[in-house]
């Protein structure tokens, strides 16, 4: 049996490049609808980080994987946990975001690509670029915009009900994004 060609696998490739920014519109969402006093307020625990910090090391892990993974793309200004703000955030967010789509795209594209393996972290062993990588990045993230939920509501400050259920409104969040709908 032969593997599909690169043609075959363009729809999958462009879902997987959607998913990622529909899961950047999500992040934004939470970041614009955080209540500002959740920013920096301590959370209830030992060792726990603050809804900054979470947002601050989203970011600054996606600047590891690009300079692991893609190095030829220049890198955003990494993102301070103990003073950047909310808009800050968002805007770092925003560029890492469109960073990471661009290698994605390369790393979808291969074998014609630039980036031909994933390095989530210099202790562990990199991966064929394609669709674990995806799934990785997606599960890091979503894993950490769970635990900002989270804190925020234990916080006192849980985010507005509608913008906690726009969260699970991919069919607009992709129509936001630009896109004409899930495949």
């Amino acid at each position: 049996m032969q593997p599909p060609s690169n043609e075959a696998l363009l729809p999958l490739r462009d879902v997987l490049l959607e998913t990622f920014a529909v899961n950047e519109a999500s992040n934004q969402l939470v970041l614009e609808h955080l209540h500002p006093r959740a920013w920096r307020a301590k959370p209830p625990g030992r060792n726990v980080r603050t809804i900054a910090a979470i947002f601050s090391h989203v970011h600054n892990i996606r600047r590891k994987w690009l300079r692991l993974s893609a190095p030829h793309l220049k890198l955003p200004p990494p993102l301070d946990r103990t003073h950047c703000t909310q808009r800050q955030a968002r805007a770092a967010l925003a560029q890492s975001a469109t960073l990471c789509s661009q290698m994605l795209a390369e790393a979808l594209a291969n074998p014609t690509g630039r980036v031909k393996k994933f390095r989530r972290d210099g202790w562990a062993p990199p991966w064929p670029a394609g669709a674990a990588m995806v799934a990785y990045m997606l599960s890091h993230e979503t894993h950490h915009r769970g635990q900002v939920c989270l804190l925020a509501r234990q916080l006192g400050f849980p985010l507005p009900a509608k913008a906690a259920y726009s969260i699970w409104s991919w069919e607009k969040l992709w129509k936001q994004c630009g896109f004409t709908r899930p495949r």
